[in-house]
């Protein structure tokens, strides 16, 4: 099962990085003035990720694919590490997809 850990920045922002099984950071967070709207970031995850539309599948200019999963109002909620291929990135999707809806919450 996977878990989403929160974590501080220098700064006092939040983050969360939702890690897979193996421990692999799949998806990742923007920066957060408060805990509360980051707990609200990750509701918005578990919400999201089961519906295939909310992900938008992109190529940087270095040619590696990653992703973004978008809310209903077409706010990103998460964007994923790089992969190699297209097929990596869309394993990864589907571990999001898997992982995220029932994903614990950990802070560190």
């Amino acid at each position: 099962m996977g878990k989403f850990i929160i974590k501080t920045a220098k700064d006092g922002q939040h983050y969360f990085n939702l890690k897979a099984n193996n421990g692999q950071t799949i998806l990742s967070s923007e920066m957060y003035t408060t805990k509360s709207a980051c707990n609200n970031g990750i509701d918005s995850v578990k919400k999201n990720a089961p519906d295939e539309n909310r992900y938008e599948k992109l190529v940087a200019k270095n040619g590696q694919h990653y992703f973004n999963l978008k809310a209903s109002n077409g706010q990103v909620i998460g964007t994923s590490e790089m992969y190699e291929s297209s097929s990596g990135r869309d394993n990864g999707i589907d571990s999001v997809i898997e992982n995220a809806p029932t994903a614990t919450v950990e802070e560190e």
